[in-house]
């Protein structure tokens, strides 16, 4: 049996601790060890006077676009606490942004009428403009703290109507005292892997408390896409591969890649 491709590869995982199960596990199937290193923590934050404007206002929204997992899981967490039946939402149509939102979606055995083949949000104001005019259409997006403004300021620029509803806040996770950072600074790793700009953003702020060792392994820094690729890039991170397309099995590939051509 040939030797798996990440076999003796140490891999540090930057992403809120509860969101790193799928990542982990692909990478620890390929023979990494992984250690995760939850640079951001991501937690509910929704005002009850936004769901008061918006919930009983649901049938006159054309669209609703979700631009993270983290959107629909907080979003319908408190749909369900609200209404009891799912058929509240109406004919609303749903947009999301890559993948793994449109796998949060479809879980709830709703379907995604638009998904652009690039997860970003530009894609998705592409992708939503080109199902048809969009002048006066009623769109929610459904956002974090730390939502980039594109994708609303190019709905309305194609005379949508958008309405905004933030359902959770990304912050920082302070590591200074964690074992993991204890780890992280004392042995170093092959690769360190970074899935939005929040974890560069933290990552950059605790610099002082994540230095590594004289003789730690130095990482390779990986980004999964556009967005996270220009935050490293503004706060002096090395970029040292990218993933072909935002998404976790491209991150994972351009990781493998990245690796095999380094030697143990």
């Amino acid at each position: 049996m040939s030797e798996l491709p990440l076999a003796g590869r140490r891999i540090v995982l930057t992403r809120a601790s509860d969101q790193n199960s799928e990542l982990h596990a692909k990478l620890a199937a390929l023979g990494a060890e992984v250690l995760e290193l939850p640079l951001i923590r991501v937690t509910k934050s929704v005002k009850n006077d936004d769901l008061a404007e918006v919930f009983p206002e649901l049938g006159g929204y054309d669209w609703i676009a979700f631009t993270s997992a983290n959107g629909v899981r907080f979003y319908f967490e408190e749909f369900f606490r609200v209404f009891d039946d799912i058929r509240s939402l109406g004919l609303i149509r749903i947009a999301c942004v890559g993948e793994a939102t449109a796998r949060a979606v479809t879980a709830l055995h709703l379907k995604v009428e638009c998904q652009p083949a690039t997860a970003t949000a530009e894609a998705l104001a592409a992708e939503l403009i080109a199902t048809g005019s969009l002048d006066h259409a009623k769109i929610l997006v459904v956002t974090g703290n730390q939502n980039r403004e594109v994708l609303v300021s190019k709905l309305e620029e194609a005379r949508a109507i958008v309405d905004c509803l933030q359902v959770y806040q990304t912050t920082k996770n302070d590591l200074g005292a964690e074992p993991a950072a204890a780890d992280f600074r004392a042995r170093g790793a092959d690769a360190i892997l970074f899935a939005s700009s929040s974890a560069v953003q933290s990552f950059a702020d605790q610099a002082g408390a994540l230095q590594l060792a004289k003789d730690a392994q130095r990482p390779l820094a990986g980004s999964i896409g556009p967005q996270t690729s220009e935050t490293m890039k503004k706060v002096g991170l090395p970029i040292d591969f990218t993933a072909k397309q935002p998404g976790l099995d491209p991150l994972v590939a351009a990781t493998v890649k990245a690796l095999g051509a380094r030697k143990k």
